[in-house]
């Protein structure tokens, strides 16, 4: 897992093998079955997760109790209620596996040490921010400019990796359409 890690630092960052083993005692390794959450509703949320290998999802339960799909995280990205997390309050929202799944966590305070003590962190940090930002932007946008078939058809263009491991409901879900309006979206294009 620490090596996976590595890897997807040297994509933002350098640092020595060296500095690498001291960033990494920042960190826990945990392996997680299909299907478990991380993180409730009502929990306070202490960790930041980078999934190694696998796929997490993050969700509400609406007032209907229908679970609304947010966020998707895949190999080498991170996921966790940035706000929740930032200040250490109660969450919204559920983490859940949606795969067997590797991944690291660092918990608050330990993050805010390891910021400290390793500065160029705050780099690489501040590079992933940024991108998940950008990302929150687009997709408002694209919640806003496209029909929801249009939607479905940019997220298969766009992330084609999410199609063959992601349940189809879980897609409607992040989608904010029905399972049976994607089916029939999916009826359509095949015919």
């Amino acid at each position: 897992m620490f090596q996976i890690f590595k890897a997807h630092l040297d994509k933002f960052i350098t640092i020595s093998e060296e500095e690498f083993v001291a960033i990494s005692r920042f960190f826990e390794a945990k392996s997680v079955k299909k299907k478990e959450n991380l993180l409730e509703e009502g929990q306070h949320c202490k960790s930041n997760y980078f999934v190694s290998k696998g796929l997490l999802r993050k969700f509400f339960i609406n007032e209907k109790g229908v679970e609304q799909t947010t966020q998707f995280a895949i190999e080498n990205w991170w996921m966790t209620d940035d706000f929740a997390y930032e200040h250490q309050l109660k969450t919204a929202f559920y983490i859940q596996t949606v795969e067997d799944t590797d991944l690291l966590h660092i918990r608050k305070d330990r993050q805010s040490r390891l910021l400290e003590e390793h500065p160029l962190m705050e780099k690489y940090f501040r590079c992933i921010y940024q991108r998940a930002y950008a990302a929150t932007q687009m997709r408002i946008k694209f919640l806003y400019d496209f029909s929801r078939e249009e939607l479905y058809h940019h997220f298969c263009r766009s992330q084609p990796q999410f199609l063959q491991r992601v349940p189809q409901y879980l897609i409607a879900s992040y989608l904010g359409i029905t399972p049976e309006y994607l089916s029939e979206i999916r009826k359509r294009n095949v015919s």
